[in-house]
């Protein structure tokens, strides 16, 4: 039968959307760029890249076309060999990364607080590895200060999905992105910045960076000798220039963000059964998503559950990371290395709710409102 009742919400309540903010600026800029028939890696990517590098306090800044390739292209440009370690619970771009690179994978546990890769399950697993890869979860940065002592000990890099990570800070205050040998950020409609489809390197590492640029473009230096074999990552002036325009007002954006999940957390503080991320302290999140952890015995229902009654009302969620990247079907038969209680624990439990720059404080509360009533009736 179906359900004609009345819901919460009219219209859905998405669980991202991107802020972008069209003006007569970017009419112009996009006007220009199909005029001048410089439709890649011209002035408006390069402007982006020393704007980004400006606001994120790095010495080199690669625009690439995703996320994952610009893992991709690091992971190829530090010519490594062997395993690398990265958390099973993140996206699946992380271990997709890897294996396109040509590595194995070694899956750690994370922290069971903060979410993020767990340094003391880090440890065991360094022997004889490649690289570890940290990833920055929902824009929490990694605890930083112990992996790279691990990676300083075993003589590997420390690298960091950072896809989250635009716009947080590490717990000395300092932006996410210059605690790496490289980090790389991505630029998808879900980010806190975005330029439609794009990705960011950011490094301190002066050849590394050249060698990266070169890599982006086939490995061609210039002169159709190719050096190595890259790819084509190259990011559009249209991306640039997005970049560029929204650089302008993020912090204006990141502080209505951080405000909206301030809300989130006043507004459930106290409901039994919820839990959620830990931010270090002086540490700073993004938010690129606001995570709630459900303990079904204590809240009265379990993640799945809420997510249904959530849907009930015309509002999203999304099951991060379920299942965990471990328990993919492309991953199931890399060899397992070390127990994960930790992220199997989070990916049966885990639940984001909506959040994005320009969302209603209202629509906010609503939720908050509604999530308190259903727990009371569970």
């Amino acid at each position: 039968m179906t359900d004609l009742s009345p819901r919460r919400f009219p219209e859905l309540v998405p669980m991202a959307r991107p802020t972008v903010e069209a003006d007569a600026e970017m009419e112009l800029a996009v006007k220009e760029i199909l005029q001048s028939g410089m439709l890649t890696n011209g002035r408006y990517v390069r402007e982006f890249e020393e704007a980004a590098g400006a606001y994120l306090d790095v010495g080199h800044v690669v625009a690439v076309s995703s996320c994952t390739t610009g893992l991709m292209l690091v992971l190829r440009c530090l010519e490594l060999t062997g395993d690398v370690i990265v958390p099973s619970f993140t996206f699946m771009a992380s271990g997709h990364a890897i294996d396109w690179a040509g590595h194995g994978i070694r899956f750690a546990d994370s922290n069971p607080r903060t979410w993020t890769l767990d340094p003391d399950a880090v440890a065991p697993l360094l022997p004889g590895a490649a690289a570890v890869l940290g990833v920055h979860t929902f824009g929490v940065p990694c605890d930083t200060g112990p992996l790279r002592e691990l990676c300083d000990s075993h003589g590997i890099p420390l690298i960091f999905d950072a896809a989250h990570g635009f716009g947080s800070r590490y717990r000395d205050g300092t932006m996410v992105g210059g605690k790496g040998v490289a980090e790389v950020f991505s630029l998808s409609p879900t980010k806190t910045l975005s330029t439609g489809e794009g990705g960011l390197i950011t490094t301190n590492d002066a050849a590394l960076a050249a060698k990266l640029r070169m890599a982006r473009e086939y490995g061609n230096p210039g002169d159709y000798d190719s050096r190595f074999a890259g790819l084509n990552g190259r990011m559009t002036e249209v991306s640039g220039f997005m970049g560029v325009h929204a650089l302008k007002r993020f912090s204006h954006w990141i502080g209505v963000r951080r405000s909206l999940a301030d809300r989130y957390r006043s507004g459930l503080d106290g409901l039994p059964g919820l839990e959620f991320q830990a931010i270090p302290a002086g540490a700073a999140s993004s938010y690129k998503d606001l995570g709630i952890r459900v303990d079904a015995a204590h809240f009265g229902m379990s993640r799945d559950a809420l997510a249904e009654r959530l849907g009930r009302e015309n509002v999203s969620t999304r099951k991060y990371f379920s299942p965990a990247m471990h328990q993919q079907t492309a991953y199931r038969d890399v060899p397992a290395v070390a127990e994960l209680p930790v992220t199997e624990e989070l990916a049966s439990s885990m639940i984001t709710l909506p959040l994005y720059s320009h969302m209603p404080a209202r629509v906010v509360g609503e939720i908050c409102d509604l999530i308190r009533e259903i727990h009371a009736t569970a």
